[in-house]
Formats: structure tokens, sequence, C-alpha cells
């Protein structure tokens, strides 16, 4: 990291909120020019003043050499020119240059530090007023406001400039005495940091590596790490003891203690051997207590006749009939106060769907109907066939990004009589737990789901739990209907649910291809060439993968693939963002839902523009990604949130379908590839689907069966805890 000195000469652009800005520098050396430094600087409204700055410097595609800033702080003047120019300065009214020579003659060089420790060295300067004294006071006060303190104390204390306007924003002006007090508050105060990230300032205030606030909060932290980890709910005590011993060789603490007093302050919650974090404990008792009881108001009785008329209507509307376990699926729906509907590819879930939403507003006309998903794609699709707005679950209970919370919830409950719940394996207890908690008027629930697709990223089994606990009715489509498009896909999916592979049965419309893995990258593009000189476009295909290092991982495929089909060019203008390049016509995927944009964790989209900040001194460097017609607009503060989107992670695939899928299995993924994996890969190809690498690793793949989740829900539905 490089340091420069010098003074702020003009402002070229500056964001309200951010504080993202972008300044003209004039460098302290006089053998050097001034440069143009970008970064996150909330104060910089003195431009007499001498800063340093810490960064690197980088190089511009169009405008060459600049400054990333990464710290920055104010320097107090220290030779006579530079101080006389600081105190005559527009900062301090009344204070002429002559005036501020004789200060400096007097007093010396050292005169701001003795003004700020006893203003009655002031005293000694002739013609010195009262008000001259008020004015270098307020001047040099001025220069000490209580932000610019939090940015110098946590800048000393290792926190970038973005955490400390984060800690601006949540605790104003009493940030340093609230961190002072308890600098790991901020994991559960604070939306954006990390056990990490609050270690890192206490240690660098002096906190001892015993320090009980210190332990507390990683025990805690702990706690929650082993159930993203496992997917449980819980973590067994003495495995917690363990993972907690491993931890803490340098210092002695007792487990027990820290522990009880995690359970005490109600952070996390013992059950025998088993140890919650609060949420999960509170997210499967709140499921428990919302499904026993509901529903709360019921719906009023239906026709039988206006049934059976309505369900030959939507046949013929659809020139479809019902096989009898479809049927079995939309009397269940239209008869019970909760259902779950699961189903593979091709057996018809879909028309059931349809004829579901379709029969409901027969007879109930007036009645409000809610669907839902965990994914932007998926409340797509779900909109599509049942002609009923969707939204993301997050979007429908109102989920405020800054806070992290929701704005639908048992105090503002949603008022709908008809929920419909799509894509349910990807919803873990917790993001369930507060729908239902808003769901108090809800009247019906219909949930749909595949139980061999990949679970939630989070802690829980939701979809397998209720489905096992015996107590919803439950409808499995199992009958492939055969299609014309992607039926060989469909049949694939079969196999792979049914544990095997078989590649002598393959057809047109699903290829293997054995490849070592370090020829994988290139197959890749290989593959997708040939599909775009097919005139399939660059949206249609869409290259999978379960790891992002490696030679055939994702940070390689998005980089090789980015080289070859958006390559660098002078008509495409392109920014660099870490070690990332990003360059207009990029395949962009979003990573985090932003809900005032409808843009969601998933979605797919192209960076049509690229805007650089020299050309309008009101606008920053900003991306313009199309979202399938929404238009959302990122600056440095929001690029965090994208990343290329040629290859993607199953996991981020879940909840969408592609025309094409191209999916590498190799040996470097062995310990990531499951039968869950494989069988949610292949199952977003809507019309072809190439699969490359090894066959032994496929078969190996489609055998191993990922370990049950564990968690206690279906105890506590059934009353046993």
């Amino acid at each position: 990291m490089e340091k420069i000195t010098g003074k702020f000469t003009h402002t070229i652009y500056r964001h309200d909120e951010s504080y993202f800005t972008v300044a003209r520098f004039e460098l302290h050396s006089l053998d050097e020019k001034g440069i143009i430094v970008t970064g996150y600087l909330p104060t910089i409204d003195d431009l007499d003043l001498l800063y340093e700055l810490d960064g690197d410097y980088i190089e511009h595609p169009k405008y060459g050499m600049q400054f990333s800033i990464k710290a920055y702080r104010k320097v107090t003047p220290t030779d006579t020119d530079s101080i006389v120019r600081y105190l005559s300065s527009p900062l301090f009214e009344g204070i002429g240059k002559k005036f501020a020579e004789k200060i400096v003659d007097i007093l010396g060089t050292n005169c701001i530090d003795m003004i700020k420790e006893d203003v009655s060295c002031l005293d000694q300067i002739p013609k010195m007023t009262d008000k001259k004294k008020e004015s270098l006071m307020k001047g040099l006060s001025s220069n000490q406001d209580s932000f610019e303190e939090a940015l110098q104390f946590f800048t000393m204390h290792g926190l970038g400039i973005r955490n400390i306007i984060r800690l601006n924003r949540a605790y104003g002006s009493d940030s340093i005495k609230k961190i002072s007090e308890n600098p790991y508050r901020v994991i559960e105060e604070c939306d954006g940091f990390g056990f990490k990230t609050a270690d890192k300032i206490a240690l660098s205030m002096g906190y001892e590596l015993d320090h009980p606030y210190r332990v507390e909060a990683f025990l805690a932290t702990l706690a929650m790490d082993c159930c993203m980890r496992t997917g449980n709910s819980y973590v067994l005590d003495e495995v917690l003891q363990v993972e907690f011993i491993k931890a803490c060789k340098q210092i002695e603490v007792n487990y027990e203690e820290y522990r009880n007093l995690l359970i005490k302050k109600r952070r996390l919650v013992q059950e025998e051997n088993r140890i919650y974090p609060v949420t999960q404990f509170d997210a499967e008792n709140g499921i428990q207590g919302f499904l026993s009881l509901f529903p709360y108001e019921k719906l009023d009785p239906y026709s039988e006749e206006l049934l059976n008329d309505s369900l030959q209507e939507i046949q013929e509307k659809l020139n479809i009939e019902y096989d009898p376990k479809q049927m079995e699926a939309i009397h269940s729906f239209i008869s019970q106060d909760i259902m779950i509907l699961t189903g593979g590819p091709g057996t018809g879930k879909t028309t059931v769907v349809r004829g579901m939403v379709s029969i409901f507003k027969k007879l109930y006309p007036l009645a409000n109907i809610a669907c839902c998903a965990p994914t932007g794609r998926a409340a797509k699709r779900l909109a599509e066939l049942t002609e009923v707005d969707a939204y993301t679950i997050h979007s429908l209970l109102q989920w405020d990004l800054e806070s992290n919370t929701f704005g639908k919830n048992a105090n503002e409950p949603l008022f709908i009589d008809l929920l419909i719940v799509d894509e349910f394996s990807m919803v873990d207890n917790w993001l369930f737990y507060n729908l239902v908690q808003a769901s108090v008027h809800v009247k019906k629930i219909c949930i749909i789901g595949d139980e061999n697709q990949l679970p939630s990223a989070s802690p829980g089994c939701l979809l397998k739990d209720l489905i096992d606990s015996n107590l919803f009715p439950v409808i499995r489509l199992e009958h492939i209907f055969r299609q014309q498009d992607g039926s060989d896909v469909i049949e694939l999916a079969a196999q792979i649910r049914e544990g095997h592979l078989d590649f002598t049965k393959l057809k047109n419309d699903v290829a293997f291809f054995n490849a070592s893995q370090y020829d994988v990258k290139d197959m890749v593009v290989k593959i997708v060439q040939n599909a775009l000189d097919k005139g399939y476009d660059l949206k249609d295909i869409q290259v999978l993968a379960c790891m992002y290092s490696g030679v055939a991982g994702i940070d390689r495929l998005n980089n090789a693939l980015q080289n070859c089909f958006n390559p660098q060019d002078s008509s495409r203008r392109e920014w660099k963002v870490g070690y990332r390049t990003f360059r207009e016509n990029d395949k962009i995927l979003q990573l985090k839902n932003q809900p005032d944009d409808d843009v969601y964790n998933g979605d797919i989209g192209t960076l049509i523009e690229i805007i650089y900040p020299i050309e309008d001194p009101n606008n920053t460097v900003r991306f313009i990604v199309d979202f399938e017609g929404i238009y959302v607009e990122y600056s440095p503060e929001t690029f965090e949130r994208i990343t290329h989107a040629y290859c993607i992670s199953v996991h981020k695939s879940q909840g969408s379908e592609y025309p094409i899928v191209i999916l590498p299995l190799i040996s470097q993924h062995r310990h990531m590839l499951k039968k869950s994996l494989v069988y949610t890969a292949v199952t977003r190809a809507k019309k072809s689907l190439v699969l490359l690498g090894s066959e032994s690793i496929a078969l190996e793949a489609c055998h191993t069966i990922e370990k049950r989740r564990e968690t206690t829900l279906i105890k506590r539905l059934k009353g046993i805890l």
C-alpha cells in the first residue's frame, strides 16, 4: 500500500449517502503533479488542509493513473508557510495572513497543538481579541467533529472507511463510545459485521485474547457457524465444546462458563445435549406453533358442483386430461387447509398448479391470492403460469436491506386468503418462520417443491421435515409425461433420482464428454461457441459448477468465457473492481436481494453501459445492468452485489431454468459432488444438457447421498418436544 501527502484542490463528484468521492489531489512534493483520487471520503471540506492518503495507484483504461484511497487522515501542518495558509484560510474568520504570521512567529510551528491544549497561550499575541480567540477555537474544533473523530479513531484501529460509515449510521455520534464499551456488539447490532471485523477492532484497542466479551462473542459465532456449515438447526454440546477448545489453544477459558452465560443471556438455547443459536430455536418453535393452530380463519364452504364444472373447464382450456394423481392433487388442494405438492421435472406440477389457481379463483372470486418463491426468477415463472402477481418471499414480507428486518410481521400481517410458496426446498427455517409470523390471516397454504433438490443454503431441511412428519397432506407426482422438448433431460433426472446413470442410453438432448479436469475449461469454451454458432444466445446457455476455486472452478471458467465471448475491445468500456474486470455486454449475476430495485439474489442480466466518473461532474463510475427490462444502476458501494454470470454455482441456479446447461464433473470437485447437487444441476436444463469430465466421478456422485440435516422440527410438530 502506498502513502501520498497533499491537498484536495477540488471535488469532481461526491455521493451524498455513500460519500464516494472523485477529487483532484495536489501532491505535497514539489516535483510531482496532481492526481485524480477516488474513494470513500466523508469529510474533505477543508481544502487548505494537508491530508495523508493510504491506497494504491491504479491505471484507468481511459483516464490514466489514479489513486484509490483505502484510508486517509488530516495532517496538522508543521512548516511555517503551511500553518500560515491554514490559519488564514476561510475556516478561521477574521484571521488574515499577517495575523497568522504573527501567531507563528510568537508561538512557533507547534502553535496549533498549543492552542488546542491551552487557549490562554493566545494571550501572548498582540491585538488578540476574544472574537479572534473564538474564531481560532471554533475553526480547530470544527476540524474535529464527531465523524472526523470516529474516522481517525477507527482508521487507527484498522477499520476501512466503508465500515466506519456503517458504524456512523448505526450509532451516530456515539460510535466511539459504543464500540469502546464493547467492540463485539456490532456483530448483533450492525448488519454486515462479523466476528473477524469486530475482533480486529478489539485487539487493536488492546483487548486481551481471553477478554470475556471476546470469548462470549466467539462462542456465539462458533455455534452459528457450525449450523451454517452443516445445515443443522443445532450443534451437539460435546461437538461445540471440542470446536471451542480447538480454537482456543492459546488461552485458558472455561467452555461451560461461557456456554451457560450465553444461555442466560438467551443468545444460545440448550435442550438436552443440543445447543441452538436462539434464531434457530425460535424458528422451529415458531413454525410448530403456527402450523399446529393453522388456519386461524376458515374459507367459506365451496360448491362441489362448481368445483367439478371448473375442473372440466380448465382441462378443456388447457387441452389436457388430468390423470388420477393430478386430480387427487387438485381435490386435496381445494379441500385441505394446507397441502404439499412435490415431484420432479416432467411430472406435470406446472399444469396442476395452473389448474389449482384457476379453480380457486372460480370458487372464491373475491379472495386475495399471494404467490411467492425464494428467488426472483422462480417468482417470475410462478406469475407466468398462475396469472397471479408473484413475489420473492423477501419482497412479499417487505424486507428492508438497511435494517435487515421485515415490514410484514406479527404486528403488521399479510391480509391474504391463499398463500402459494414455490421452490420450497430452497426455503430455510428462519425465512419460513418470518413468513408464517406474518400469515395469521392466511386461510389456505399450498407448498410446492422437489424434495430431491439441494436443501436451503441456511440451516434446516424444511420441505423434507414437513413431508416426513406425516402431519400434512402430501401429493407426489411421479408419472413422467413425455414431452417433445427436454424429455431426455427428464429421463436422466429420473435415473439420478433412482440412483443410477446409464451413459449408453444418453440421446441427442444429453451429451457426455470424457475430459481431464485440466481440459475442461477449453472444452467448455468450445461447447459454448458451438451453441452460439447454432444460433443460441449467450443468455440461453448456462455453465454451472460447484466450486469457485480450481482449474475448472467458477472463477477460472468465468474469466475464460469472458475473454472468449466478450474480449477487451475499444468499443466496449471496462472498469476493474478488485481482481475482476467488468466490461460492457458482460453477463451479470445478482448476488444479493435489492428489493427497492426489484432484483434478487440469482437474477441474471447484461451490463449494458459503464459511465466513467470524469465524464460528468455529477456522476461517479456507474454500471447499468439490464435484468430483462428492469434497469438497475450500480455505483462503487454496490459493486459487491454483482459478479460475472458466464458460470455460476449450482446453488445460485436453483429456482431458474435455462435452455442449455453445461456441467463439469471432475475429481477436484469430488467432495462437493452429491446426488442432490447433480440432480439439481441437471433439472435446470429445459432442452439440452452437456456433462463433461469423468464418468466414474459422475456415477459416484449419483450414488453419494448427502447426510440428512439434523433438526428437531419433526419432533416439535409431533409434540415430542
